[in-house]
């Protein structure tokens, strides 16, 4: 089932029908056995029954829940940032982070800086290396059991952050950092290890860059990075968690205004961003 955010509330697609189960987002997200609430409601009767577009524009699948970020989960993300903070003497501290049992994870941003479907994203103009990174995302709830999963961008200046890895919350945290979208996947069992992420970079129309992986490549569990975001945080509201990228463009390539950028995750939807 797919639950949209949109200004009309809470629009729960499911056999083909959309239903609108109700106005407060947070409220209903923000639950365990999230995808029982949602058949309960629309075997109900009381949820009003349209087509997507009737109501109205789709909103980032987030409300008050802040978002937070997993690193070096992937082996193509340590390598990608042990490359570059090489220079720094940096690099060997990815390495520990990856083998680690504790995992590396960051706040990435308050809500209203998500963009959604559609949106524009930006890159920082005192950065001279500018990448997306595509990353399956969790909704988690303030009991800390995962609830949903969309897709996330985690826009990363990756010429700050290999200058000292200190510099992460900045070469992070900016305006037009992150998106994430189209919809909520509400599942009654968790998502398949074998589900596809792939994301394509469009520049002038041309095709600059593609790359697909699978979940099952990440080396921690999902229940494991959820556990631990919220061993000792509390989250009134929930929090979604991008879970880390696994796929990385070459050294060569940094963004431009203009870029799109779409990624894709099997189940879930595309997320097509622009870069301004």
């Amino acid at each position: 089932m797919k639950l949209y955010h949109t200004t009309s509330g809470a629009i729960a697609e499911y056999e083909q029908s959309f239903y609108l189960i109700g106005t407060d987002w947070n409220l209903i997200v923000n639950r365990t056995n999230l995808f029982a609430f949602l058949i309960q409601r629309i075997n109900s009767g009381e949820s009003l029954v349209g087509t997507l577009e009737s109501f109205g524009k789709i909103l980032p699948p987030i409300g008050k829940q802040e978002l937070w970020a997993a690193g070096v989960t992937y082996k193509r993300s340590k390598v990608a940032r042990m490359e570059e903070s090489e220079q720094s003497g940096a690099a060997r501290f990815y390495d520990l982070v990856y083998e680690a049992e504790r995992p590396e994870l960051f706040f990435k941003s308050a809500a209203w800086r998500v963009q959604g479907p559609g949106g524009n994203l930006k890159i920082r103009r005192d950065s001279t290396w500018n990448v997306p990174e595509p990353e399956l995302t969790l909704l988690i709830s303030s009991a800390g059991t995962i609830e949903a999963y969309t897709a996330g961008n985690d826009m990363s200046s990756r010429s700050i952050e290999g200058e000292n890895p200190l510099y992460l919350p900045q070469a992070k945290i900016f305006d037009g950092c992150a998106a994430l979208g189209p919809c909520l996947l509400v599942l009654s069992q968790p998502i398949p290890d074998n589900t596809e992420i792939s994301m394509k970079i469009f520049r002038s129309g041309k095709q600059e860059f593609s790359g697909t992986a699978v979940v099952s490549q990440m080396k921690r569990k999902l229940s494991e990075l959820a556990s631990w975001l919220t061993r000792e945080l509390s989250f009134p509201d929930g929090v979604m968690l991008m879970t880390g990228t696994c796929i990385v463009p070459p050294d060569d390539f940094t963004l431009q205004s203009g870029d799109q950028v779409s990624i894709h995750i099997e189940g879930i939807g595309s997320l097509d961003n622009l870069i301004a």
